[in-house]
């Protein structure tokens, strides 16, 4: 047992709950870094205290913090309820093909994000769901029986103990089993984990409707009733159930679950390309899911990881999948065998070759490539810039936006708006010299106070006064490619720098 499950008391072992329908299993972790982005990007500054206000938190790490690195501990869970346990619509579960509720909770998707001292190029770890480890308190078993189990060990527990509180039995029953789940990840891995995000349904379904679609692309059309799964062959955009479906897919694929992993890691960098390349749909609906259906731990400080991480916003983020031994069938039914050891040592040396890899970076000069002129004392991190083209040219709030995001500042929506003669930034309260600096950027516009715009944010109106030859002509440096990227070797590494072409 790893030294990230001091603490955590061990339940006297029951049988566990049935098996499910391996088919109506879900797998919707894949969306939980999408919400994040949020947060990595910068779009949630102005809308911090919101944001988080209103995300239900869990009280299952000791000591995680903000300094050092982190490991983010992501996790898919197919509850039928939203994150403060109402029960979600009936046109939703049917939507998504979900089946009947059993009762039965599985946390079906797990990764482990890992985001390196000072910030720097990430990685993201996926372990198969039928893993065979040793689950603290328990026995040894699939991995994702370890939240489940736990879990309903706990709720009998205190039921004997004559607690009949619901929502208490609710609450500290689910923080056993993800603790237990902590400890699982933390033995085979050896990483401590010091951050936790949980993500239901609901989030995964409405996270892909309210980015407008994810592009994927399939070498081969597929049609599978057990997941729902009936897609074209070639590029396409899917969301909704379409998308759940996507990721729930084994049968007919080359490597069963492992195919399937891979599916959600190329799913979740598609997610993250589309989110990170050209900005978020809708904000508000960003937020929204975020607040229904995403649970995280509750020392976690957003913001500060935020500043840290910010080199996810580039597209610096790789996804890999841990070390196996193939398969067998036993007590707990079809499995997949690993090595703690050859998992250490996996983990171990892509973190070891990471660190390497940054200092090596470090050590050579850096061309300044931040164009001058942005006061030291404006921090263009913490504002979002918001772009509408009220002028003739089409694309022109684009490029404005993109050249905005080269000096530092997180990209917002662009629209049109009614024509107008004059440029502007428009701004609110204190954020004054932030509108100063963008417009010394833009060619001299002008800035207005506007009470409507949101703290945090700047939105920039292009009028037909606008010089056109104050914006660079120069690709966005640091941003995430644009085009999909041509497939990796088979079993190679998958990035947020594009979207290959999988079974």
């Amino acid at each position: 047992m790893s030294a990230g499950t001091t603490g955590r008391a061990p339940v006297r072992p029951s049988p566990p709950p049935p098996p499910r329908n391996r088919g109506r299993r879900l797998r919707i972790a894949t969306a939980v870094l999408s919400v994040l982005v949020l947060a990595l990007t910068g779009i949630a500054w102005g809308l911090y205290r919101g944001v988080t206000g209103g995300i239900t938190t869990t009280d299952v790490i000791t000591g995680g913090g903000s300094d050092g690195p982190q490991n983010i501990l992501l996790v898919g869970v197919d509850s039928r309820t939203d994150a403060q346990g109402n029960p979600l619509p009936k046109e939703i579960t049917d939507a998504l093909h979900s089946g009947p509720d059993t009762g039965v909770l599985n946390s079906d998707t797990i990764i482990v994000l890992h985001v390196p001292d000072g910030g720097g190029a990430a990685v993201a770890f996926s372990i198969p769901r039928d893993s065979y480890v040793d689950i603290p308190g328990y026995r040894t078993d699939k991995i994702n029986a370890a939240y489940p189990a736990m879990k309903a060990l706990a709720q009998q527990q205190m039921v004997a103990d004559g607690v009949t509180d619901r929502a208490r039995i609710e609450a500290e029953s689910s923080q056993r089993g993800r603790q237990a789940l902590i400890g699982a990840v933390e033995g085979l891995t050896g990483l401590t984990i010091n951050h936790y995000a949980e993500i239901n349904l609901l989030g995964f379904y409405n996270l892909t409707k309210a980015i407008g679609g994810v592009d994927v692309c399939l070498k081969a059309a597929v049609n599978d009733p057990l997941s729902g799964a009936d897609l074209p062959a070639g590029p396409q955009t899917i969301s909704g159930a379409d998308a759940l479906a996507f990721v729930r897919q084994r049968h007919g694929l080359p490597q069963g679950d492992l195919s399937r992993v891979r599916r959600q890691q190329v799913f979740l960098a598609a997610v993250a390309h589309k989110v990170l390349a050209g900005g978020p749909g809708s904000i508000p609906a960003l937020v929204g899911v975020a607040q229904q259906s995403l649970v995280i731990d509750s020392g976690w400080d957003l913001l500060a990881f935020a500043q840290q991480a910010s080199n996810i916003a580039g597209g610096n983020l790789q996804f890999l999948t841990i070390p196996t031994k193939g398969g067998e069938t036993n007590s707990r039914g079809d499995v997949v065998l690993v090595d703690r050891f050859d998992v250490h040592d996996f983990v171990q040396r892509r973190i070891d070759a990471q660190a390497a890899a940054a200092q090596a970076a470090a050590a050579k000069p850096v061309a300044k490539t931040v164009p001058a002129g942005l006061p030291d004392d404006v921090i263009a991190s913490r504002y979002v810039i918001d772009v509408r083209n009220a002028s003739s040219a089409s694309g022109l709030a684009t490029s404005v936006a993109k050249h905005l995001s080269t000096l530092g500042f997180g990209r917002g929506t662009v629209d049109n708006e009614p024509a107008s003669d004059e440029s502007v930034v428009r701004y609110t309260g204190s954020d004054g010299a932030a509108a100063s600096a963008v417009a010394a950027q833009l060619g001299g516009i002008a800035t207005h106070s506007d009470g409507d715009v949101v703290p945090g944010h700047l939105t920039v109106v292009i009028g037909s006064d606008f010089d056109p030859s104050v914006i660079p002509p120069t690709a966005t440096p640091g941003a995430p490619a644009t085009t999909t990227a041509a497939a990796p070797p088979a079993g190679g590494p998958i990035t947020a720098a594009g979207v290959p072409c999988i079974d």
